[in-house]
């Protein structure tokens, strides 16, 4: 029987690398936690070396390091944040999906490039 109300499937569960390269990982994701706990939307990640330069959707560009320690890289793992930037409007759909990725240390992809 339908009733008309639509049913969704369950998030797709993705399983990532847990100690996989910051720059891969964010050019995966396109999702930045800043220090205030805000994730912000990427526009673009320019890597130079073992740093990048990241522009996020609200137009803020900054400089990283390639750290798989990092704050950043841990709050990425461990998905901490208090909210998402308005500026940016990261949508629903993309919170969704980052909230159905798993980061394993034996299993899930290791981000390699196709070059």
């Amino acid at each position: 029987m339908n009733d008309g109300a639509s049913r969704t499937k369950p998030a797709k569960r993705r399983f990532y690398r847990k100690r996989v390269d910051l720059f891969r990982l964010i050019d995966k994701i396109k999702i930045w936690p800043s220090r205030k706990g805000l994730l912000h939307g990427i526009k673009t990640i320019e890597a130079m070396g073992d740093q990048a330069r990241i522009t996020t959707h609200c137009n803020k560009t900054f400089m990283v390091n390639n750290s798989r320690n990092s704050r950043a890289a841990r709050w990425l793992r461990n998905k901490w944040f208090k909210g998402v930037c308005p500026a940016c409007g990261v949508p629903e759909w993309k919170l969704e999906k980052y909230a159905s990725t798993h980061f394993r240390r034996h299993h899930g992809s290791l981000l390699m490039s196709d070059d």
